[in-house]
C-alpha cells in the first residue's frame, strides 16, 4: 500500500524552476531555501545563479505554492525583489540538495557588509564557545560581504576568504543544514581564519592574536592613537574622553574643526552623552551600524570632538573586533576615517603603514584582504525619516529601479561615488572621496571596473558632470566609450526622482553649494521643472560675485564681500569685514574688473555669506562648516517669521532677490538681535521661497535636492511650507542629498535620453 501511495504521489507531482532576484547571495538564502524545501517534502536543488538564486523543486502543487510564499517572505538580511516561476515536466527526483553555483556572469546583487548579529556576539562572550574572543566571528546573518567579494556568484573561492582553508570543525558547520553557518562563505575560527597583528608606529610587529588586542587597548588607555583595520578599511581611534589626545589627532591629521565620530560599547553608554529617539536607536542597532548624528544631552565628553556643534556623530561596534576592543576598554573612542588629509581611506596593510605613519602610534592589523574599501556610513533622522548623508559600509551597494541601456555614471569632483545602470537597476556604489589626489583617482579607476562587474553590467556609455574640469569629466572624455554630460543640479533632482520612482512633471528645488550652470555661471539656488530627462530652469537666486572663485568656498568672508559689493558697491554699505586693508583693496579691484569673480546663484554660498556676517564662520577648514554653524544657531530657537526674498520676473523666469533679506539681516545685527533669531528667520526665508515658487509655477509635486537639504532645519521647514500648500514633497533619504548621490541622477538622465533616441 505504501509503495502504491508513493507512486501515486510521484505521478501527481509538479516540477518548477524558480528564480529569485535581489540581494540573495551571501545572506544564508540557500540554506533557508534548503530547510524550507526539506520541511515541505520537496525534491530538487538550489544554487547561486547569474540572476540571483535558482531553485528546482518537485513535489505537490500545494508544497510548491508554500515554497513560493516562503521565498517572498524570506527574512533579513535577504532582500527579495522578484520571484519567477516556470512549470516543467516532473523528473521523479528524490531528495533536496545545495548544488554547485552557475558561474556564468549575471545580474545578482552583492550584499552590504553587516554588523555582528546577536548570535555571534553571544559566542564572542561565551568562554565555552569555539569562537570566544575571536575577532572574525560571523555567520549567514552577519559579517563582511561586499568588502570581500571578488566576483559573483558568491562562493568562497571568489572572496578574500579563499586564502583561508576551513578546519574540520568549520567545514562540518559549512556542510550542516542545521547550522547557521551552512554554506556561509566567510566562515572561520581561531584555528583556520584571519589573525590580528599589532605593530608599533614604525610598522614593526610586536604581537598577534589576543595579545595584539591587549596591546592595542593599552595604547588607547595611555592616550595614544591607534590605526585599526576594520572590515572595510582603517579607522583612527583614540580615547574620546581625552581632550589632549583628540587635539593630537586633529593636529596630526590636519583636521582642526571637522566633527569626529565616537564609537560607544552599547546604547547605555551612548545614552549618557546623547539623546536617542526610537528612530535613531533603530538606525544605531541596525545591521548597517552607521554613524548617526545625535543631539548631545551632556558635557561628559570634550567639546573638541565637534567644536561649535551641538550634535555628535555616534556609532556602535560594527565588527566583532570593535565589540571586543570596546568591552576591554570600558570607555568610548573616537573612530574617524583612516586616511591622511585629502587622501582616500586606507584599506591595505602596507598602504596604511606608509600613509598613516606620523599619525598613528600603533597599528592593529589583520591578514584578510579588503577588496572593496568602505568608509563608515553616516545617517540622521530628518523630517521624521532616516536620511543617508554618506552611503558606504552597511548600505552599499544600493540597488534602485532603473532601465536600459547600460551606463556608468561617474559623479562629480567632491564626495565621489559611482553608479551603474542596466539590467533593470541603477546600483549606487560606495563613497570614494574627493578626487583631488592621485590616490583618489586610483581608487576611482578601480571602482569603475569592479562596480559594473559585480552588478553584471557592461556599460555602453559614460555619464559625467557638465563641468569639463572635474577629474571625473576628464576621465570620461578620455575613455573611448561615448560620454554624456549632465548638468549638476539636473542630476541632483533626477537622483531623488530615481530614489522615489517618480515619472512625469516635478518642480525640483536644488539648493546646493555650486555646480556649473547652463549659462556658464555657478548655480546652486535653482528651481527646475520637467520630467527628469529634460528640466528647464524656471526660477533662481539672484546671482552675486565670488571674489577668488573656488577659494571663496573655503572663505565665507569672501562670499559676504561679494554679496555686499553686489548690493552696495565698493562701499559695502559701511559693513566691516575681517580682511586687512590691502586684502580688501585687492579683492574690490578684482570685483570691479570682474577678474576671477564668477557669478553664483548658490544657496550654499548665501549660507556662507550669512555665516560670515553673523560672525559664525569667516574662514572654513572643511566643506559645509559655515552652513552648519548657521543651522546650529537656528536650531536653538523655534520657527520664526521669514525675511523677505521677493520674486522678480526676469524674461521667462523668476529671480529671488536677496537684497531685502541682506538689508534686514544687517539691520537686525546692528540692532543687537540675537544671532539665533537671525539664523532662524534666514532658514524660514528659504522655505517660504520654495513655497512661493511652487505656487507661481503651479507645481503639484516638489523634489528637494542638493547638499543644503542635509540641513534638517531647512528640510523640515521647506517640507512643511510646501505640504501646507497641499503639495506632495519628496527628498533624499536612501541617497545622500549632496554629491554622493549625483551619479544615480546622472545614470537616470542618461538612460532616459538614450532610450528616447532608440524609440
Amino acid at each position: 500500500m505504501a509503495e502504491a501511495a508513493s507512486a501515486a504521489a510521484r505521478a501527481a507531482a509538479r516540477r518548477a524552476r524558480i528564480v529569485v532576484a535581489g540581494a540573495v547571495q551571501g545572506v544564508g538564502f540557500r540554506p533557508y531555501v534548503y530547510r524550507l524545501a526539506v520541511g515541505l517534502g520537496l525534491a530538487g536543488c538550489v544554487r547561486n545563479a547569474p540572476a540571483g538564486v535558482e531553485i528546482e523543486a518537485e513535489g505537490s502543487e500545494a508544497a510548491i505554492a508554500a515554497l513560493l510564499d516562503g521565498l517572498r517572505a524570506a527574512p533579513a538580511p535577504a532582500r527579495v525583489e522578484r520571484v519567477e516561476c516556470a512549470w516543467l515536466a516532473p523528473l521523479g527526483a528524490r531528495g533536496f540538495v545545495v548544488a554547485a553555483s552557475d558561474e556564468a556572469p549575471g545580474t545578482a546583487l552583492p550584499l552590504p557588509d553587516l554588523a555582528p548579529c546577536a548570535g555571534c556576539q553571544a559566542e564572542l562572550r561565551d568562554p565555552a564557545a569555539r569562537r570566544f574572543g575571536y575577532a572574525f566571528t560571523s555567520c549567514s546573518h552577519c559579517g563582511p560581504r561586499y568588502s570581500l567579494i571578488a566576483a559573483l556568484p558568491y562562493d568562497r573561492a571568489r572572496t578574500a576568504m579563499a586564502a583561508f582553508t576551513l578546519c574540520a570543525a568549520c567545514a562540518a558547520e559549512y556542510a550542516d543544514p542545521a547550522s547557521r553557518r551552512f554554506r556561509h562563505e566567510a566562515n572561520a575560527c581561531p584555528a583556520c581564519g584571519p589573525r590580528l597583528t599589532f605593530c608599533d608606529a614604525q610598522g614593526r610587529p610586536l604581537s598577534d592574536g589576543e595579545d595584539a588586542l591587549a596591546m592595542a587597548a593599552a595604547l588607547l588607555r595611555g592616550g595614544g592613537i591607534l590605526a585599526l583595520k576594520g572590515a572595510g578599511g582603517f579607522q583612527l581611534l583614540t580615547d574620546a574622553r581625552d581632550a589632549a589626545a583628540i587635539a593630537r589627532l586633529r593636529e596630526r591629521k590636519h583636521r582642526p574643526h571637522k566633527p569626529l565620530a565616537v564609537m560607544f560599547a552599547d546604547l547605555a553608554a551612548l545614552g549618557a552623552v546623547c539623546r536617542v529617539s526610537p528612530a535613531e536607536q533603530a538606525l544605531l542597532v541596525s545591521s548597517a551600524a552607521p554613524i548617526v548624528l545625535l543631539d548631545r544631552c551632556s558635557d561628559a565628553l570634550p567639546t573638541n570632538l565637534a567644536p561649535g556643534n551641538p550634535r555628535l556623530g555616534a556609532m556602535l561596534p560594527s565588527t566583532p573586533l570593535h565589540v571586543l576592543l570596546l568591552e576591554r576598554l570600558g570607555f568610548p573612542v573616537v573612530a574617524t576615517s583612516g586616511n591622511a588629509s585629502g587622501e582616500p581611506l586606507c584599506a591595505d596593510n602596507d598602504e596604511a603603514l606608509a600613509h598613516l605613519a606620523g599619525i598613528a602610534d600603533g597599528f592593529l592589523l589583520h591578514d584578510r584582504a579588503i577588496l572593496h574599501p568602505l568608509d563608515d556610513s553616516v545617517m540622521q533622522i530628518a523630517s521624521g525619516r532616516a536620511q543617508v548623508l554618506r552611503l558606504a559600509r552597511g548600505l552599499t551597494p544600493l540597488a534602485l529601479a532603473g532601465g536600459e541601456p547600460a551606463v556608468l555614471a561617474l559623479g562629480g569632483q567632491l564626495k565621489s561615488a559611482l553608479a551603474v545602470g542596466g539590467g533593470g537597476h541603477i546600483v549606487a556604489g560606495p563613497h570614494i572621496g574627493d578626487l583631488d589626489t592621485a590616490l583618489a583617482l586610483v581608487r576611482f579607476d578601480a571602482a569603475s571596473v569592479t562596480l559594473p562587474a559585480l552588478a553584471g553590467v557592461a556599460p555602453q556609455a559614460l555619464v559625467h558632470d557638465a563641468h569639463p574640469d572635474y577629474a571625473s569629466s576628464v576621465w570620461a572624455i578620455r575613455d573611448p566609450r561615448p560620454a554624456i554630460a549632465v548638468q549638476h543640479h539636473h542630476a541632483h533632482v533626477a537622483a531623488v526622482m530615481a530614489e522615489h520612482g517618480l515619472d512625469g512633471e516635478v518642480l525640483g528645488v536644488a539648493f546646493d553649494g555650486a555646480g556649473l550652470g547652463g549659462d556658464g555661471t555657478l548655480w546652486g539656488g535653482e528651481f527646475l521643472c520637467g520630467d527628469g530627462a529634460q528640466l528647464r530652469r524656471v526660477a533662481w537666486l539672484r546671482p552675486f560675485p565670488l571674489p577668488g572663485g573656488e577659494r571663496a568656498a573655503r572663505e565665507p568672508r569672501r562670499a559676504a564681500l561679494g554679496l555686499l559689493y553686489a548690493a552696495y558697491g565698493p562701499g559695502l554699505g559701511g559693513v566691516t569685514l575681517p580682511f586687512s586693508a590691502a586684502e580688501q583693496r585687492t579683492l574690490l579691484q578684482a570685483l570691479e574688473r570682474r577678474v576671477n569673480a564668477p557669478l553664483t546663484s548658490s544657496v550654499g554660498r548665501l549660507f556662507d555669506a550669512v555665516a560670515a556676517l553673523l560672525g559664525l564662520c569667516e574662514v572654513a577648514s572643511f566643506e559645509g562648516q559655515a552652513a552648519a554653524a548657521v543651522q546650529a544657531a537656528a536650531e536653538t530657537v523655534p520657527a520664526r517669521v521669514p525675511y523677505s526674498l521677493p520674486l522678480v520676473q526676469h524674461g521667462d523666469g523668476l529671480v529671488a532677490d536677496w537684497a531685502p533679506l541682506l538689508g534686514a539681516v544687517l539691520a537686525d545685527r546692528a540692532a543687537g538681535v540675537a544671532v539665533p533669531e537671525i539664523a532662524a528667520r534666514f532658514h524660514a526665508a528659504l522655505a517660504a521661497l520654495a513655497s512661493a515658487v511652487a505656487a507661481r509655477v503651479g507645481a503639484l509635486r516638489v523634489v528637494l535636492a542638493g547638499g543644503c537639504f542635509q540641513n534638517r532645519r531647512l528640510l523640515d521647514e521647506t517640507r512643511a511650507a510646501l505640504e501646507n500648500g497641499g503639495l506632495a514633497v519628496f527628498w533624499p533619504q536612501r541617497l545622500p542629498p549632496g554629491d554622493g548621490g549625483l551619479a544615480v541622477g546622472q545614470a537616470a538622465v542618461a538612460q532616459a535620453r538614450l532610450a528616447a533616441k532608440v524609440h
